[in-house]
């Protein structure tokens, strides 16, 4: 393959491309690749970046937080987030919040937009490959493709979350030339084909890439692990045990295989000092410098505190009830009277030092911000002014997410962020795992698996250190002491109980990866969504009034609805070729 060495660094409008090359600094700006140029090897080269700028929500204009490959706005529809901010300001997140899903809502009608728009550029880049005759090899047409394919399946895969019966298309169908090519019926399951996609990719890539940001066959691999457990449950709860059994196949083979560790710092996985690590297995890349603030993370800029240094915009707030689930008894979680009691933000107005002193898993000071404690280990200690309206959305802030001071940038209303977004990594793999081995009998190396992850978290040089308040707000000490009360322990009895085992993974599972835009659809694969999520309404609406008379559906809202917009523009002679969800 013909080598030329960058990062890929996703934009929303173009890709920049960083390296010793001026042959790429001299193309055509990606997305205005000519015609002509488009069935030749550079311009396919240039086709395969173009569809990888699709990857963290790319092809839209403006609202880029509308299909931002976290899916914060969708995942304020789960018991981790509330929309935050304020009650006038972006309304139409507050209807996703309620469970009031629209086929109009724009978050959605752009989701649907983003997804399919990547689709279209993975196809035109396999079509182009496949009608290039000069300077491709047969290798390297045959990588191009498979990273094409690899992110057609990771479109798809996102449709699959977000709609119940969403529309497949592959290159055979699609057209470049013939915009009716792909206007066909959503009347299959699509899982079938996501699974191939994956299939074929991990068969071609290498299981390392000089390129970072490009896929790996073991990327591939986790990804098709996953569309396989999303497959683990039918709507009911029921586990489909020959699902969950292909998936440990995969899922085993990157555990022994696989060159991953999970890094000794649970933080480590948030922060930008320490990107693409060793327990990484994809990222989606993003960079902010001064010649290239377009590679910033801009579909998170909404989601980030309304005080300076960032000045907006307040949105994706963390709950009482993810607060409430970080608490523990003997350092194990509170699996079923966790929500009992409200862990409070009161704060000692001398010292500011968080008054709250019952025991709590470390890392809910890497996942939200909480009074008297530092946010993000730097800027300044948190406190109440890092909310829009503590009245409206309370006072709790979301983190991860949130680049360290070197490595944000101002963009006006829109914060830039230079964080990655680690959206596959060997945490998921050991829970996932985990999840399989409890519905298969494996209830002991269940309980393995999950004190990996928790004996990780237990490690005290990654716990949080104290600060005291000095005159000025960004003047602080820190002290040589942990910030909270922090108490967490290993499974040491065995597990011969499946439901409590069950159980107690998936509650890992909430504390490992909150505030990651994946809870939501984690509840909706269990098949537990009505029953998770009416119980945490009846809770979280004592503290957030406008959530009062609010219910999930049971059977509805575990989808979104198919967009008007794409049923409109489906038709074909007149009559529309997708169908909306039975359900709405």
């Amino acid at each position: 393959m013909k080598k030329t060495r960058f990062r890929l660094l996703f934009l929303l409008g173009f890709v920049a491309l960083i390296g010793c090359s001026d042959e790429f600094s001299e193309r055509t700006p990606l997305g205005r690749v000519s015609e002509g140029d488009t069935a030749t090897a550079d311009g396919v080269r240039g086709l395969l970046i173009s569809a990888y700028n699709m990857v963290p929500g790319g092809g839209l204009t403006g609202q880029t937080w509308h299909n931002d490959i976290h899916n914060w706005v969708f995942n304020i529809a789960s018991d981790d987030a509330l929309k935050g901010t304020d009650a006038g300001d972006q309304p139409e997140q507050s209807f996703i919040e309620a469970y009031d899903f629209q086929a109009f809502n724009v978050h959605i009608r752009d989701k649907w937009r983003g997804l399919y728009k990547g689709v279209a550029a993975t196809n035109n880049v396999i079509d182009n490959a496949n009608a290039v005759e000069e300077g491709l090899s047969d290798a390297e047409r045959q990588q191009i493709i498979a990273e094409a394919r690899f992110l057609r399946g990771l479109f798809h895969f996102e449709a699959r979350k977000m709609w119940r019966n969403p529309v497949y298309i592959d290159d055979e169908t699609f057209s470049l030339n013939d915009l009716e090519s792909t206007k066909v019926p959503n009347d299959r399951e699509i899982w079938p084909f996501i699974e191939a996609d994956f299939e074929a990719a991990a068969s071609v890539l290498p299981d390392s890439q000089g390129d970072v940001g490009r896929p790996t066959s073991w990327a591939a691999k986790a990804f098709l692990a996953k569309a396989k457990m999303y497959q683990g449950w039918d709507d009911n709860g029921a586990a489909n045990i020959s699902k969950l059994q292909e998936a440990k196949t995969v899922l085993d083979d990157i555990v022994d295989n696989g060159p991953f560790t999970l890094v000794a710092d649970f933080g480590d996985n948030f922060k930008v000092s320490t990107r693409n690590n060793s327990e990484s297995i994809f990222e989606v890349q993003y960079a902010l410098t001064g010649a290239n603030a377009d590679a910033a993370n801009r579909g998170i800029g909404l989601a980030h505190p309304y005080t300076d240094p960032w000045g907006c915009c307040g949105f994706y707030q963390a709950s009482q009830n993810l607060v409430n689930a970080y608490q523990t008894q003997d350092g194990l979680p509170l699996l079923d009277s966790f929500d009992d009691t409200d862990v409070l933000p009161d704060v000692d107005e001398t010292t500011t030092l968080s008054t709250w002193t019952g025991p709590l898993d470390p890392r809910v000071d890497h996942t939200v911000g909480r009074p008297g404690i530092l946010y993000k280990g730097g800027f300044k200690i948190y406190q109440v002014d890092f909310v829009r309206d503590l009245n409206y959305a309370g006072p709790w802030f979301s983190m991860k997410h949130v680049a360290e001071e070197e490595n944000f940038g101002q963009g006006g209303w829109q914060v830039l962020s230079a964080n990655n977004y680690r959206i596959m990594r060997l945490g998921m793999i050991y829970l996932w795992l985990a999840e399989a081995e409890v519905e298969l009998g494996n209830l002991e190396r269940a309980r393995e698996l999950v004190n990996m992850i928790r004996e990780r978290a237990a490690n005290p040089d990654a716990f949080r250190r104290a600060a005291i308040q000095g005159e000025n707000r960004n003047d602080y000490t820190v002290l040589d002491e942990p910030a909270a009360n922090y108490d967490i322990a290993l499974y040491e009895d065995p597990w011969t109980d499946q439901d409590l085992a069950r159980q107690a993974v998936r509650f890992e599972t909430r504390l490992e990866f909150a505030m990651e835009g994946h809870r939501f659809f984690d509840l909706q694969r269990w098949g537990v969504s009505a029953e998770v999520l009416n119980a945490y309404i009846a809770s979280e609406s004592q503290h957030r009034a406008y959530l009062q008379g609010r219910s999930f559906t049971a059977g509805k809202h575990e989808f979104f609805p198919i967009p008007l917009e794409a049923i409109d523009r489906s038709a074909l002679d007149g009559q529309p070729t997708l169908t909306q969800d039975p359900a709405y």
